[in-house]
């Protein structure tokens, strides 16, 4: 007989010996190990640290039959996004998923490929009880996830706002403060023609930047001109076009700042085409920090979010909704981190200066 068939099979770790070991009855190590808002959260972590010390696990099938819950996160992707398949998103659901695991919890992703097979796939796996509660990402303005979720009585929380706050929780990056602060940035290296590229007018963010771009011009000193205004901009080919358009006006800006940083790589194409040296002729300053920024020359100036931790702060955010807390205490919004790398300077040029150098660059034969 093989020596492995000889051993005795491992004694399963239960709840009464995680309870013994720390002199709390079973009741409490059920309670703290469930969330119930009544335990201490000190208790609740002194718990779970001996059951992961001692190797205790539970019984999911059993614990779902009492709690009713599966502790699972769910997380829709929508594959026509514009960004679904990018290096963010592994970041994003590493984030979420390191997260669950820290609390026994498990993360259900599934793929739509529109937002109405989205809210389809969201009824399902809540009738299938896959998920107990949901993340949304970029969040819309007004947003039928919002209002299916709020309708089946199942908790959420936002990667952003929403036009109404009623019953939400959510984590964010003020994108507002970062767009107010690339303005000034701009104005403080002397920059009087400040453009604002936005993203898709569908998405709250949006609406949000916007306003920081004008509070920026405000707290500049600069007078709002609705010409150096482009919206609905998500692509480099979009950003291209809107960088064109801008600089073909009779004043055109000399610095623009990106609502987004995928925008903001069509600026450098743009830039190319009109033989201009980006961070001498035209200073850019964008938002998102993604991996192509910084392989442009210069390196794009933006304002960088940490996808893994915002994966993380939802995480840990949803799993405390769906034990009870109150959605209004589940608001947290950080700053992004600005990332200063040279493409954005003191102007070279006046507007009318910079103006004439295209007209004279473009009658060439």
């Amino acid at each position: 007989m093989e020596e492995s068939a000889r051993q005795p099979a491992a004694r399963r770790v239960t709840i009464a010996d995680v309870s013994d070991a720390l002199g709390l009855t079973k009741s409490t190590v059920s309670r703290a190990m469930n969330g119930y808002p009544d335990i201490a959260e000190s208790t609740r972590a002194r718990v779970m640290r001996m059951a992961d010390k001692m190797g205790y696990r539970p019984l999911s099938h059993a614990q779902a039959i009492r709690t009713g819950r599966v502790r699972s996160i769910g997380f829709v992707i929508e594959t026509a996004e514009h960004d679904a398949h990018r290096p963010f998103l592994a970041e994003f659901l590493a984030g979420i998923s390191s997260a669950a695991s820290l609390e026994g919890w498990t993360l259900t992703v599934a793929a739509a490929s529109s937002p109405g097979n989205t809210l389809q796939i969201i009824e399902r796996l809540c009738a299938d009880r896959k998920a107990d509660g949901f993340i949304l990402p970029r969040t819309l303005r007004t947003d039928d996830r919002i209002a299916t979720l709020r309708r089946l009585q199942v908790p959420f929380v936002m990667f952003g706002r929403t036009g109404d706050p009623t019953d939400c929780a959510w984590y964010d990056i003020a994108g507002e403060d970062a767009m107010q602060s690339a303005v000034q940035k701009l104005a403080a290296l002397g920059h009087r023609r400040i453009a604002f590229v936005n993203g898709g007018k569908q998405y709250n963010y949006t609406h949000l930047r916007h306003e920081g771009y004008v509070a920026g011009l405000q707290a500049a000193g600069l007078t709002f001109d609705p010409a150096l205004v482009r919206e609905n901009c998500m692509s480099p080919e979009d950003g291209r076009r809107a960088t064109r358009d801008l600089l073909a006006l009779d004043q055109p800006p000399t610095g623009i700042v990106f609502a987004m940083d995928r925008a903001a790589l069509g600026l450098y194409d743009a830039a190319r085409d009109l033989d201009l040296q980006v961070g001498q002729d035209i200073s850019v300053i964008a938002y998102d920090g993604i991996i192509e920024g910084a392989t442009m020359t210069p390196p794009l100036t933006t304002f960088s979010v940490n996808i893994r931790r915002a994966g993380e702060r939802l995480g840990t955010l949803l799993i405390r909704r769906v034990r009870g807390s109150a959605p209004e205490s589940l608001r947290r919004v950080e700053q992004a981190t600005f990332l200063d790398r040279g493409s954005a300077t003191a102007p070279a040029r006046s507007s009318e200066e910079l103006a004439n150098l295209l007209r004279s660059t473009a009658a060439k034969p």
